[in-house]
């Protein structure tokens, strides 16, 4: 099994957040913390605190970009930025979202499922609701569903690096 290796001043950056007047950061940054609190709980995972801090750079990513390359470790990140960075530097990343989308179940135009519509869409008379995993589901005429589980028809589905998005209309069958 390999080992997930987390330097300092990582962990300094998410307390840093965490302690952020901002309420949205604050979040993020606790919830940074609360993830890596889980995986150091779980003896599946072998975690490694280290204190090596790159004098060659000042800012995070950067250091996160030199770090990696000394140890010839890849980084982890959902940050769309620093993957971009790092990638052009040579450094391996395993994105986050990249490796969730790999394992989502996928959905093509035309599939049916069941979903609970639980608010309405941007648009008039569109529906909300999401999967288990997530991904929100946009159906056409499905405000007059909210609150209720319907059987919808997928007709288009958006795959991003940021995510995914199912657009679907009530199943007219059972609708």
């Amino acid at each position: 099994m390999g080992q997930l290796t987390v330097p300092r001043f990582v962990l300094n950056e998410l307390q840093y957040i965490a302690d952020s007047s901002e309420s949205l950061r604050r979040n993020r940054g606790r919830r940074g913390l609360e993830i890596l609190d889980r995986l150091q709980q779980d003896p599946e995972v072998n975690i490694e605190f280290i204190d090596q801090d790159p004098q060659d750079a000042t800012q995070v990513d950067d250091k996160l970009i030199s770090l990696a390359m000394e140890l010839g470790a890849a980084v982890v990140t959902n940050d769309y930025n620093l993957n971009r960075v790092a990638r052009l530097q040579g450094v391996a990343i395993l994105n986050i979202n990249e490796l969730a989308n790999a394992v989502k179940t996928v959905f093509l135009p035309g599939e049916e499922m069941p979903i609970k519509i639980i608010q309405e869409g941007k648009e008039s008379g569109q529906g909300v609701g999401y999967l288990e995993d997530g991904t929100m589901v946009v159906v056409e005429n499905g405000r007059r569903y909210i609150n209720q589980e319907v059987l919808v028809q997928v007709t288009k589905v958006l795959q991003t690096n940021a995510g995914r998005l199912v657009f679907a209309v009530p199943d007219s069958s059972g609708a």
